[in-house]
């Protein structure tokens, strides 16, 4: 096995990966919480954890790859603030919390498989591991971890002086930050301390999802969840875990904490984030508008594999700005990659390699993997596959490289074919229309027909040769 290097960010270094049982590795996702829509800030997030799983599976690693699905006890703050994010979404569409979680925890997935992200091995919903949770609460009351409130059981996070480890704060800072103005329990020791369980009392009166515990009926904390499923499923500790740049605060170091404190072990040995991507050189938020789901990609007429092109283009630690225009040249490179796999393809001859040309095919795989095998440098990655493609070696070796590199970037090489675009008899009726309007110089109709053109999957690209329709 080659040596791969990723960016711990328990040290924020970049350290030589070793698991614990080699060639075994265990690897824990946070999933998603099945409220709204995955947008592609989401997307991005899974796609990278995609991209981890499949370098080490690349390098003869056998992973375990578990995921959560959070179906209760997320609230809208990291901070105990806020309703739950469940019961906000039930209020929102008028069904239950229920029916909210199995219709968002489906379209997850299938947001997953159109981006040709790998299904975990286990998937763990919040709900179906409540005696885990429960379990694992138990042992942190028993060694003097938490306290009692009338409202909820608390984490007492100075017992545990590596609480900021992870996140490089202080705990003034989070005195400073706090927002004393939203005070939710007043018998709460520290505005850090962070709850392992919510009584169905005061703000949770009516909270739907609830279960019998020894302190009352009520839900589990958001925190607890991951803890318990993941050593559930990976043991005590483990090699992997992955989430977002938004965990780095609040939720990773009180995984850490509960985990630490309950086992006495180290819970993980490397931490991977991923940070957001921007959208138009902003963050993404649904008040600016520029909240974008799968739908919204496929409705301007790109494929789902054009946003994974793009992902691939910028290092997981880096910020990514999403544009249309950066999607659209995502999606002409994926064209392009696919048309010239199709032609190495159906040039079937194989001829004998000169030694020069195998060391050549050589020196590609082992710029690949050098690559790859680098904090997951998927961009360099992409730039080995693009030189190959315009090398001397012969086509059969160049459509074997490149698909031995896909089995990395995912992108579905092998199934590339030449497929006619059949444009509907509706569509060309409408780009006829449209173009008398153009004529006529009623280019707010026109503009109108287009839209129309869009929402029906396909693009239009005007030329001084005329109007080219794409899917």
């Amino acid at each position: 096995m080659s040596d791969i290097y990723l960016t711990n960010s328990l040290t924020r270094k970049k350290e030589k990966f070793e698991p614990i049982k080699p060639p075994n590795v265990g690897m824990y996702t946070c999933g998603p919480t099945v409220y709204w829509s995955t947008h592609i800030g989401h997307m991005s997030k899974y796609v990278g954890d995609d991209i981890l799983r499949r370098v080490l599976t690349f390098n003869g690693y056998k992973v375990k790859h578990v995921m959560n699905v959070t179906d209760v006890g997320h609230l809208v703050s990291d901070a105990d603030e806020g309703e739950d994010k469940l019961e906000l979404g039930a209020k929102r569409e008028g069904v239950s919390v229920w029916d909210i979680a199995k219709k968002y925890e489906k379209e997850f997935f299938e947001t997953m498989d159109a981006l040709n992200v790998l299904r975990p091995g286990v998937v763990a919903r919040a709900t179906e591991h409540i005696a885990d949770q429960i379990s694992l609460i138990k042992r942190l009351v028993e060694k003097g971890y938490s306290y009692e409130t009338s409202a909820a059981l608390y984490f007492e996070v100075d017992k545990f002086p590596d609480y900021w480890r992870l996140s490089g704060q202080k705990p003034e800072d989070q005195k400073v930050g706090a927002r004393e103005e939203v005070v939710v329990d007043s018998e709460k020791k520290k505005p850090y301390d962070f709850a392992l369980w919510f009584k169905r009392v005061g703000r949770f009166a009516n909270h739907t999802m609830h279960w019998n515990s020894p302190w009352g009926d009520g839900f589990p904390g958001w925190h607890i969840e991951c803890s318990a499923m993941s050593m559930k499923y990976l043991g005590e500790t483990f090699d992997i875990h992955t989430g977002g740049i938004d965990h780095l605060g609040v939720h990773h170091p009180a995984e850490i904490a509960q985990s630490e404190c309950a086992t006495g072990k180290p819970f993980v040995r490397y931490w991977i984030h991923r940070v957001f991507i921007l959208i138009n050189g902003e963050k993404m938020s649904k008040s600016k508008g520029n909240f974008f789901t799968l739908d919204d990609v496929v409705k301007r007429g790109y494929e789902p594999l054009s946003l994974r092109y793009l992902f691939l283009t910028a290092h997981y630690r880096e910020p990514l700005n999403f544009t249309w225009e950066s999607l659209e040249s995502a999606q002409n490179a994926l064209n392009k990659l696919r048309e010239q796999a199709i032609a190495l393809k159906e040039e079937k001859e194989r001829t004998q390699l000169s030694p020069e040309k195998r060391e050549k095919v050589e020196k590609y795989r082992e710029e690949f993997l050098g690559a790859v095998n680098d904090d997951l440098n998927t961009a360099k990655g992409l730039a080995v596959l693009w030189g190959m493609l315009k090398s001397s070696i012969p086509s059969s070796d160049k459509y074997d490289l490149a698909l031995y590199f896909d089995e990395v970037f995912g992108l579905g090489l092998s199934e590339a074919s030449s497929i006619k675009l059949e444009i509907p008899v509706e569509v060309k009726k409408l780009v006829e229309e449209r173009e008398e309007l153009r004529k006529e110089g009623k280019f707010e109709e026109a503009d109108s027909l287009r839209k129309k053109i869009e929402s029906l999957g396909f693009m239009l690209h005007d030329t001084p040769k005329g109007t080219l329709v794409k899917k």
